[in-house]
């Protein structure tokens, strides 16, 4: 039963979609070449087999923690120190840390949110394929740059960085400006081992180290510093019409109450005219309907 629930959560699990014409390219080629030279069927499907490997979007329980950083991808802690910003990242000025995560070709490459928050700037670098582990890699590789608002007053907004690695020729990002994501929602894949930047301010802590290996959506890497969440705007309650809660008073001092209590706060001067000539007609109403003990 354990073995069978291993294999299971291992190997049986989603697959991303961008990984399907890879799987296909790779079963189709080992089919093709596999019947002309039956020798080929040995390497062409342990290729096919490590392409769905490759592929795969296993499913994560992402902490419920607002303040929590998620880590956005599998892979190994290859910094978490102060850093200075690369040009491409918008972020205010200040001390930033980088906390940076490299992902080999055997690790998920599927990357997601650090954090609830909406996309505020997106910016796309063309560059070199050096190794992605190596210092330069996020100044001199292909990146692709996502600046996060956090909603969160003490930190307003942190960096998130796709950088292409020396095998990489590919980052797939399936969010724009504007665009809303939870924490540890997939937004992203980089093809094939990358590295993926975290950007938070110096005075967010580490909470791994360096060699520590992370799974995406799962570890936390760090947490914002306590402080006031933004202000959201306020939801709306409809209210009764004035003409209807004032039909339903039983005398004319209650019909006058509740006029007052239903109509708008700030209404303009035509809005508070027809309201008192509402009221006036109301109230006459109700004087004729109620008995004249009722009324004195």
């Amino acid at each position: 039963m354990n073995i069978y629930r291993a294999i299971k959560e291992e190997m049986l699990v989603p697959i991303h979609r961008a990984g399907w014409p890879f799987i296909a390219l790779f079963a189709a080629i080992t089919v093709i070449i596999g019947l002309a030279f039956e020798p080929f069927f040995w390497l062409g499907v342990p290729a096919t087999l490590w392409c769905v490997y490759f592929f795969r979007n296993p499913l994560r329980v992402t902490p419920s923690d607002p303040l929590a950083v998620i880590a956005p991808a599998d892979g190994r802690v290859l910094s978490v120190g102060e850093a200075e910003l690369p040009p491409e990242l918008n972020l205010p000025d200040g001390r930033w840390r980088c906390i940076s995560i490299f992902m080999n070709v055997f690790d998920v490459h599927v990357n997601r949110s650090p954090i609830s928050g909406e996309v505020a700037d997106s910016h796309y670098v063309k560059g070199a394929f050096v190794n992605a582990s190596l210092d330069k890699a996020n100044i001199d590789n292909e990146r692709l740059a996502l600046v996060l608002n956090t909603h969160n007053n003490s930190v307003p907004q942190i960096g998130c960085v796709q950088i292409a690695g020396l095998v990489a020729r590919r980052i797939l990002c399936d969010v724009d400006i504007g665009d809303r994501l939870n924490a540890g929602q997939v937004y992203g894949l980089i093809r094939f081992g990358s590295r993926v930047d975290v950007w938070l301010p110096l005075s967010a802590e580490p909470l791994v180290l360096v060699g520590q290996r992370t799974l995406a959506g799962e570890t936390v890497l760090a947490k914002l510093p306590k402080g006031p969440i933004a202000e959201q705007p306020p939801k709306k309650v409809a209210k009764q019409p004035v003409k209807q809660v004032v039909k339903q008073a039983t005398t004319p001092k209650a019909a006058k109450k509740a006029a007052k209590e239903t109509a708008p706060a700030t209404a303009p001067e035509t809005a508070k005219k027809a309201v008192k000539k509402v009221v006036k007609k109301a109230v006459k109403k109700v004087g004729k309907k109620t008995p004249k003990k009722a009324i004195s």
